[in-house]
């Protein structure tokens, strides 16, 4: 699952400003293998994008790549400003 990891930080780091805050945190269900992305809030839109076409797209890629058993699932992670 480390190609999986690879291809998101891949994609991602050149569409937001703060690359070195990007983390991946990867959670496994029981049905999901989930990769959280946590990011600069101010690169949430970035990665979202126009009408959530570019996080479309991201996942369309992420959610093609051969896996066995457990589907893959992208979830970008939201932290509150304090």
């Amino acid at each position: 699952m480390d190609t999986i990891e690879n291809l998101i930080i891949a994609i991602v780091k050149p569409l937001i400003a703060s690359p070195d805050q990007l983390t991946i945190k990867i959670v496994d269900g029981s049905e999901f293998l989930e990769y959280h992305l946590d990011l600069d809030p101010a690169d949430i839109g970035c990665v979202i994008g126009k009408k959530g076409r570019t996080i479309t797209a991201i996942r369309a890629i992420v959610y093609s790549v051969p896996t066995q058993g457990k589907k893959v699932r992208l979830v970008i992670d939201e932290k509150e400003n304090a």
